[in-house]
């Protein structure tokens, strides 16, 4: 008896919602993307200032920075996620509310937001010190015989350079970032994954399932690395950046 798949189940209805299959995905495919952007834009930020806090000529800054490095990136994102969705709300009765009652949807949303992109900080923050220390100690004296304080310094002459320097990593962190979407099927995000095990708990199509979601985040996967790529690109610094 031949291995048999129905490709049809997907144009099959989903009997809890009245949808297609396929269409059921697809709305788990767009939770996927606005995490990736939503963690990634928060890991962004907050990366960058622990990634310029550790490199300021401050030993309390560096200390917190290696602080705060040290301790998310020691945690695994599992345990993370569920700290941010089981634990915190615990000591904030408003968020536990919206949460387990308001709106568990977005309450958990909210919950993978935060430990996405708190866990992808320190490697941003890893990528930009990296871009700083890269940079030759010449700029940072040329500044400071300008007359510019430390602020202006990072602003109009470091972080310029940082940012292109570290792009080509931050791409890598950014695919990362998507892929680790799917560890948030263990706190109940309803994203791709979590869809695709449904479809296949509910039809029985596992196989049919799991092959669309693959095609999906490899598409994912892609877009983000050629977008990035062509931000890379246009951005090169000339002499500095091998392309």
């Amino acid at each position: 008896m031949g291995f048999q798949m129905d490709w049809m189940s997907l144009f099959a209805l989903n009997p809890a919602t009245g949808t297609p299959w396929w269409r059921y995905m697809a709305e788990g495919l767009w939770v996927t993307v606005a995490l990736t952007a939503s963690a990634g834009l928060l890991a962004f930020v907050v990366g960058s200032v622990i990634g310029v806090i550790r490199t300021v000529p401050n030993r309390v800054l560096n200390i917190a920075g290696e602080a705060w490095v040290e301790f998310f990136r020691n945690i695994p994102l599992l345990v993370q996620l569920f700290l941010w969705y089981f634990v915190v709300p615990e000591f904030i009765p408003p968020l536990k509310a919206w949460i387990v009652e308001a709106d568990p949807i977005y309450g958990c949303f909210v919950c993978a937001l935060f430990g996405l992109g708190l866990f992808t900080s320190v490697r941003v923050a890893e990528n930009v010190k990296s871009g700083i220390l890269s940079i030759p100690r010449g700029q940072r004296l040329a500044s400071e015989a300008l007359g510019l304080s430390t602020w202006q310094t990072y602003r109009c002459v470091l972080l310029p350079i940082a940012f292109r320097i570290t792009l080509p990593p931050l791409t890598s962190e950014a695919m990362n970032l998507m892929k680790n979407t799917a560890a948030t099927l263990a706190i109940g995000l309803a994203d791709l994954t979590y869809r695709s095990h449904e479809m296949g708990e509910m039809t029985f199509e596992f196989f049919v399932a799991f092959c669309f979601a693959t095609v999906a985040y490899m598409v994912l996967a892609l877009v983000i690395s050629q977008v990035l790529g062509a931000v890379e690109r246009m951005t090169a610094i000339p002499g500095m950046i091998r392309r």
